[in-house]
């Protein structure tokens, strides 16, 4: 009787072990030993191919094999200032098989008016990869050797500086806005539909200066045809092309903005998916391939984890509400959706 008992309780034993261990599907608190990916990663890009978001997903492309064992499959869905991608990542299954580029837009465009999702709460950042300042520039052949020079300029022909932007509400504009009413002099913006034809009006004389990323600008200023005044970077620029460009504040602004490029899932991704994921892109970031290929693209790296990313994002969405309001940016959108 009692073996039969013990033979019963060693059997109910076992099939509890085997049933926890198939609802686990392989997962457990340690990354390294957690079963994934065995598939390719679908990588969704809310920009156009070619452009920064695309360009450092095609370099996390060359790398994952080597870090993840898989490839990234890279899929690039425009449109909406990101909305697009975005809104099709929230409804992707939450498997870990599907992540997204993410850029500060994310933050934007809820702040900008009616969005599907409150993107910052309905995806889960996974790291910041990258970080690129807005750099003033006007060409070559200009007077003004200095931000001050030009900003005396402004003062004494009122209205007559016109500054080109890669579109209302781009960093671009934003920063150019700021720089106005902190200078306190009247700049008229003209708003393009991306930072190359922003510059191609700089250079047909069209503008006076243009504030656009480094990426837009580095051939540029690579071979004289313009020359960069200020930075709204925190710092001096890493990149030795652009490290002699001096920031806004030292220049007597106080304006630090930058654009930042993460990567981030669907909401409910299991915690061990996403901690294998973290551990995975943190290594793939620090690759001196990455590192190499983002500077050339004018861009800073700038790792995050997912916990620091969510803190600059609930910081960056105080800032920006602030400044929307303060430079007059949120009623020009406003006004232009309508």
């Amino acid at each position: 009787m009692k073996k039969n008992i013990m033979r019963m309780f060693m059997l109910s034993l076992l099939g509890v072990t085997m049933c926890v261990s198939g609802c686990n599907n392989g997962l457990t608190d340690e990354p390294d030993k957690v079963d994934f990916p065995t598939k390719p990663i679908n990588v969704i890009v809310p920009f156009s191919a070619g452009g920064g978001s695309d360009l450092q997903a095609r370099t996390l492309e060359k790398l994952a094999p080597k870090y993840l064992g898989q490839s990234f499959i890279v899929t690039n869905k425009t449109g909406g200032g990101g909305t697009v991608a975005w809104n099709e990542l929230v409804n992707a299954p939450a498997d870990g098989y599907t992540i997204g580029i993410s850029g500060v837009e994310l933050i934007m465009q809820p702040i900008y008016g009616e969005t599907k999702y409150h993107y910052p709460t309905a995806l889960e950042p996974l790291a910041q990869m990258a970080i690129t300042p807005g750099v003033l520039i006007i060409k070559a052949d200009q007077s003004w050797q200095t931000l001050d020079d030009l900003i005396l300029y402004c003062k004494e022909h009122p209205k007559e500086v016109k500054f080109a932007h890669g579109g209302i509400g781009s960093l671009g504009h934003i920063i150019g806005e700021i720089l106005g009413k902190k200078a306190e002099v009247d700049i008229e913006q003209v708003p393009f539909r991306g930072g190359s034809e922003a510059v191609a009006a700089l250079l047909g004389n069209h503008v006076q200066f243009v504030v656009a990323n480094p990426g837009a600008l580095s051939e540029q200023i690579r071979n004289g045809t313009v020359r960069a005044l200020a930075v709204s970077a925190k710092e001096r620029l890493n990149n030795v092309e652009l490290n002699q460009i001096p920031t806004f504040k030292e220049m007597g602004y106080d304006i630090v903005l930058e654009n930042w490029f993460g990567l981030v899932a669907p909401k409910e991704i299991p915690s061990q998916i996403k901690a294998k994921l973290e551990e995975k892109l943190e290594k793939m970031i620090s690759d001196p391939e990455f590192k190499g290929n983002i500077e050339k693209l004018g861009l800073e790296v700038e790792y995050l984890n997912s916990d620091q990313s969510k803190k600059k994002w609930q910081k960056d969405n105080e800032n920006l509400k602030k400044i929307l309001d303060d430079t007059g940016v949120l009623e020009q959108i406003q006004a232009q959706k309508k």
